[in-house]
């Protein structure tokens, strides 16, 4: 094929346009360390747990996953760890010898990893692949942990035109909480401004979040609070106080997918991955979760008023407030009046981070995307216990990472189907 015809041949089919032939696949085990402040574990012990916990759950032995995909977004910043990521801390599971893949995506890094390793058995490359996601956050230094989350923005942009300056250390700025919650307080001032909604909604999202994860043994934050203690908590910058941010934490989670055949051998009921969508943020509207959520819908065939679990990214309460819209759970301006009515909520119709949520089941970056999946997984199974939502059927991960300009750097949505 000479080059002009096959410059034909490529214009036939926009470059972003879903291939057809892909075939089904399924998860098949799942494995989760809890999270929280493990001051005494390592990366490796964590991903150790996760790893082997999701291979039982599958029926697996490790020598039957040809490919996996570590995922880790600040190991380097952290524990100096860089470039083999993967291969380290997956040394003592018996996964050595397997493609080892290294995956960072800021906080998306999970479902980018969970991402490629869809498309690896979609695509009949493979019948299994694993995702392992772990992340060690907590320090001796808390600078050290917040200049970690600084470095999920354009520090050319922050740094300007002189190259002499620790442009990580100016995007840290005060060095006494993430710059991302200074980003998530700008928007929530806007949206409150906008909508009419309080600090007190926002403050409701928390209780729902600690509501959840009291039945949750795996959360970081299984305090119940009440919409009063929240308000009065610490301020860490207007409206956000102390419990409206996630937690500073350490945590590994792990998925198995693979074909139907796999998945039927595997046994228990069938949880299909009904769409799978990874896109990153540009300079331009629509932003990336407009364009992610027209595909994620139209490529799964379901609304938002068909999904009976969603785990979003609420990295701080407004956020999930401001995603309630995005997803289209609820119409532009009424979000507020959502998380009012207890639909939402234990005993609603639609489970909103049954987990606990970023905000209280914990946000070690790189596991934070295995760790929704793992979580509708369960639901979708029926093994989530007192927080189980009766009917479970279809399920939604949204998961994002970093800032471009006022674009989300990395969006990924997936949709979970039990059969």
């Amino acid at each position: 094929m000479n080059t002009a015809t096959a410059v034909a041949h490529r214009a036939r089919r926009p470059l972003n346009q879903k291939v057809d032939n892909m075939r089904d696949v399924y998860v098949i085990g799942v494995g989760m360390t809890p999270f929280g402040k493990h001051w005494s574990r390592t990366v490796r012990s964590l991903a150790t747990t996760a790893a082997e916990e999701a291979i039982r759950d599958a029926g697996l032995t490790p020598n039957e996953i040809p490919y996996v995909y570590f995922s880790n977004a600040v190991g380097g910043l952290v524990s100096g760890q860089e470039t083999i990521r993967g291969q380290v801390a997956l040394r003592h599971t018996g996964l050595l010898g397997a493609t080892i893949i290294n995956v960072e995506n800021a906080c998306a890094s999970g479902s980018s990893a969970a991402h490629l390793a869809w498309m690896t058995v979609a695509s009949g490359q493979a019948e299994t692949a694993m995702v392992v996601g772990a992340e060690k956050l907590t320090h001796s230094d808390k600078a050290v942990s917040f200049r970690a989350y600084a470095s999920g923005v354009d520090l050319d942009e922050i740094g300007g035109e002189d190259h002499t300056v620790d442009r990580l250390a100016v995007a840290v700025g005060t060095g006494n909480r993430s710059r991302f919650m200074d980003i998530y307080a700008e928007s929530a001032r806007a949206y409150m401004e906008k909508t009419g909604a309080t600090q007190a909604d926002l403050a409701a999202v928390v209780v729902k979040s600690r509501q959840f994860a009291s039945r949750n043994a795996r959360a970081q934050l299984q305090e119940v609070l009440t919409i009063e203690q929240v308000q009065g908590s610490r301020e860490i910058v207007w409206p956000l106080t102390l419990p409206m941010c996630s937690p500073i934490g350490d945590g590994a989670a792990s998925v198995i997918l693979g074909s139907k055949e796999v998945a039927l051998a595997a046994g228990g009921p069938l949880v299909r991955v009904r769409a799978s969508v990874l896109t990153s943020g540009t300079d331009n509207a629509p932003l990336s979760v407009e364009r992610a959520v027209d595909r994620v819908y139209d490529e799964s065939g379901i609304g938002p008023a068909d999904l009976d679990v969603v785990e979003l990214h609420d990295a701080a309460a407004p956020a999930e407030l401001e995603h309630y819209e995005s997803l289209r759970l609820a119409p532009e301006g009424d979000a507020a009046a959502l998380i009012r009515s207890g639909q939402t909520a234990l005993g609603g119709t639609t489970y909103v981070n049954p987990s606990g949520g970023l905000l209280a089941k914990g946000h070690p970056v790189g596991a934070s995307g295995c760790a929704q999946l793992v979580e509708l997984t369960e639901q979708l199974k029926g093994r989530s216990g007192d927080r189980q939502h009766p009917d479970a059927r279809l399920a939604l991960a949204h998961n994002a990472g970093g800032s471009i300009g006022a674009d989300t750097a990395a969006l990924s949505l997936t949709v979970l189907e039990r059969i």
